[in-house]
């Protein structure tokens, strides 16, 4: 059931919901009270979150909503499906992809370039546009607008994914300027920096390959990879009025890794369990 009332009486919507930080943050936005729409692309994934939001928030109020985030139609849609429940008053642009032939500035094709930033930076631009029309279709005086952008467009990697890390920059961007100029309409607009996750898209790309993995996890001051549900803690606090003078931010939430020179020794935290992972 409900925790808290912390969303009550707000319509959210979240992309890429189907698993990884999505499908936490429409659990939490559900037990703090939200109505949320599940969007997501793939068939097979809505369903299967639809039963984790049954299973796990028993009378939550929500609903699924199949939709490719780089067309506009579709998002125009999608947005759309909360104005039965008022129109829309979180919208969670969460939605991206890491292409796994996304390479250096030499071997990235131009098939691969054009795709990350289709779904990564259109479809945030068009999640944000549907969003601030539906506000003010529905004389709201406040919105939140939260974008899922990374830590790579803080910091440089050698690792390299320059369409994704592109990419995730112009996130940054956009999430910044769209911030001063809704500001006095009430709309609040902040970017999530996540670093390197225990989920899907980064350890299927990881893979068994332990060098790989010992790469990227020695960074950490935890010693270990972050979780979706401490990403969704944040996005609930950036949904709710408790951030009411909170915009135009860069939210890292990344176990220190941005801030590290040389990380302790010693065995990692242990991580926090997430309501939708067998772990």
């Amino acid at each position: 059931m409900f925790t808290t009332g912390r969303l009550e009486g707000k319509a959210c919507i979240v992309t890429g919901a189907a698993g990884g930080i999505g499908l936490e943050t429409s659990i939490l936005f559900a037990r703090n009270g939200g109505s949320v729409i599940l969007a997501d692309l793939h068939d097979e994934g809505l369903q299967a979150a639809k039963k984790e939001m049954g299973a796990l928030v028993p009378g939550a109020k929500f609903k699924i909503f199949k939709c490719d985030v780089s067309n506009e139609e579709n998002v125009k849609a999608l947005v759309a499906e909360a104005d039965e429940w008022g129109g829309v008053d979180v919208m969670f642009n969460n939605a991206g992809i890491m292409h796994k032939d996304d390479d250096d500035a030499i071997s990235t094709g131009e098939d691969v370039w054009d795709l990350t930033h289709k779904i990564n930076v259109k479809g945030v631009w068009y999640g944000c546009k549907h969003a601030v029309l539906s506000f003010r279709k529905h004389k709201k005086t406040k919105g939140s607008i939260i974008n899922t952008a990374s830590v790579v467009a803080l910091v440089g990697s050698a690792t390299a994914q320059v369409a994704y890390t592109a990419s995730k920059g112009a996130v940054l961007a956009l999430t910044r300027e769209l911030a001063m100029v809704h500001a006095r309409e009430g709309f609040r607009f902040n970017s999530l920096c996540p670093a390197p996750l225990n989920t899907p898209l980064l350890q299927d790309f990881l893979g068994t390959d332990q060098a790989k993995r010992a790469r990227r996890e020695i960074h950490f001051p935890m010693g270990r990879f972050g979780e979706a549900i401490e990403q969704a803690h944040m996005v609930v606090f950036l949904a709710s009025d408790e951030s009411s003078f909170v915009t135009g931010q860069e939210m890292v939430v990344d176990g220190g890794m941005t801030k590290a020179y040389v990380t302790p020794e010693g065995p990692a935290v242990p991580p926090p369990l997430n309501n939708a992972f067998n772990r």
